[in-house]
């Protein structure tokens, strides 16, 4: 019987706000930014997160084939990434993993564009990235504290579709093994997730 994804309809955590300045290029020991604009931007991601409804899957599965150019999971999902398969030379199960901020946070970026409010828009969409990208650590730092009874633990990084030479083609079969439709998440022909923040990975257990 092949194994369902774990849906995680819900993930709420604060938004990540030093990651945040830093996406929108502001280095804390070389940026200067006044108290008004601070007061400004801050605002702004407390509304982008009030917005961002943060949703997640992932699946556990075990490893069958790493030969160096292959790697072959469980239900013959087959990625072919010779960076991959060193990433995972130790590990004989994988987890699969996704993650989005979701359709709202879109349009409202959408709309402040429209309006001319291109700062709110820059800040929300900086507060998505970097909320979904956190969502996938919410999830590792999840899947670590089920592991820990079994006494193993995953990879401290991650891998995703895209990057490296594996290719952005792989999101499809892992877009299907979540089930991410199911989190709202679809997929174009050419691999690209909608909504827009919405990501993938993958990592090892060792």
């Amino acid at each position: 019987m092949l194994k369902s994804a774990i849906l995680l309809e819900k993930i709420i955590i604060d938004p990540p706000v030093a990651q945040i300045y830093s996406r929108l290029g502001f280095k804390k020991k070389t940026t200067s930014i006044s108290a008004s604009h601070q007061k400004e931007t801050d605002r702004y991601i407390g509304e982008a997160a009030s917005i961002i409804g943060l949703q997640g899957s992932f699946l556990r599965l075990s490893v069958r084939k790493n030969d160096g150019k292959d790697i072959v999971l469980d239900g013959r999902a087959t990625f072919r990434s010779a960076k991959l398969s060193v990433f995972l030379r130790d590990c004989r199960e994988a987890v699969l993993m996704g993650a989005t901020a979701g359709h709202p946070i879109m349009e409202a970026i959408r709309e402040k564009t429209s309006r001319g409010d291109l700062t709110a828009a820059v800040v929300y969409d900086a507060t998505a990235s970097e909320m979904t990208d956190a969502a996938l650590d919410w999830i590792m730092n999840y899947i670590n504290g089920q592991l820990r009874r079994e006494g193993k633990h995953l990879l401290p990084r991650r891998f995703s579709a895209g990057y490296a030479d594996f290719a952005l083609e792989n999101q499809k079969a892992m877009h299907q093994k979540l089930q991410m439709e199911k989190i709202g998440v679809s997929i174009t022909p050419d691999c690209i997730l909608l909504p827009e923040k919405s990501v993938t990975a993958i990592s090892g257990i060792v």
